[in-house]
C-alpha cells in the first residue's frame, strides 16, 4: 500500500473521530430530554448555550457550554492518540489541529440536524484549550472584558474569535507552522462566518443585549 494512501487512511480516522464527537448536539439533546422542546423552535433557532439560555433555562444553558467545550477537548484528545495509532505516524500538533478543526465542523454542521448546528465559539474554546490553552485562555479573558463591558455575548465572541490567532501565533511558535495557523485561522474565521447575522444587528443596534427584557 502507497505511503500516501496510508497517511490519508490514517488522517481519515482522525477526520471522522472529531467529527462525530463535535457533531454530538448537545443544546438539542439536553432541551429535549429535560424540557421536552426543540431549541430549534424557540429564540434564534440556535443549539448552542447562549440561546438555550435566553429560553429560560439558565441551568441547562450552563450544562450546553460545559459539554460543548468538553466535546470539543476530547475531540482533540483522540485526535492525539489516534496520531500514534497505525503506520505512518502522524505529527502530533498536526493530528491535533485536523481534530480540532472536523470538531467545530461537527458541532456547526451536525449530520444529525441536517448540518444545521450552532456557532462553534464553546466547541472551538475546547479545542483550542487543549491545542493552545493559553492563546484560548487569553481568547476568553478577552470575551470576559468585552462582554462585562457591553454585555453583548456576540460581540465578546467576535472580538474573542478575531483576536485568537493573534494570540496563538505570539504564544506558541510551533503554531506558526503554515498547516496549524490556517486551521487555527480557518476556525475563527468559520466563528466570525457564522455570526454575519450578529454583526448586521449590532451595526443596526438591534442586538440583543444580555439581561434585556427582549431583543430590540
Amino acid at each position: 500500500m502507497p505511503l500516501e494512501f496510508k497517511v490519508w487512511l490514517h488522517s481519515l480516522g482522525i477526520i471522522a473521530a472529531a467529527y462525530l464527537l463535535g457533531s454530538i448536539p448537545t443544546g438539542y439533546l439536553l432541551m429535549r430530554f429535560v424540557r421536552k422542546q426543540d431549541i430549534r423552535t424557540l429564540g434564534s433557532g440556535n443549539i448552542g448555550a447562549t440561546n438555550v439560555l435566553r429560553s429560560g433555562a439558565k441551568g441547562l444553558g450552563a450544562a450546553t457550554f460545559l459539554f460543548d467545550v468538553l466535546k470539543g477537548a476530547l475531540a482533540v484528545i483522540v485526535g492525539a492518540r489516534l496520531s500514534t495509532v497505525g503506520f505512518p505516524p502522524i505529527p502530533l500538533h498536526n493530528a491535533e489541529a485536523l481534530a480540532a478543526l472536523c470538531a467545530v465542523l461537527g458541532h456547526m454542521f451536525p449530520i444529525w440536524l441536517s448540518l444545521k448546528g450552532g456557532k462553534g465559539v464553546a466547541t472551538a474554546f475546547g479545542v483550542f484549550l487543549v491545542l493552545v490553552p493559553y492563546a484560548a485562555l487569553g481568547a476568553l479573558a478577552l470575551f470576559v472584558v468585552v462582554f462585562a463591558l457591553g454585555r453583548y455575548v456576540s460581540l465578546a465572541s467576535i472580538l474573542g474569535a478575531a483576536a485568537f490567532p493573534l494570540f496563538a501565533w505570539l504564544i506558541y511558535p510551533w503554531a506558526r507552522n503554515y498547516l496549524i495557523l490556517s486551521i487555527i485561522c480557518i476556525v475563527a474565521g468559520l466563528v466570525l462566518v457564522k455570526h454575519q447575522q450578529n454583526i448586521q444587528r449590532l451595526i443596526a443596534g438591534t442586538e440583543y443585549r444580555f439581561g434585556s427584557k427582549k431583543a430590540a
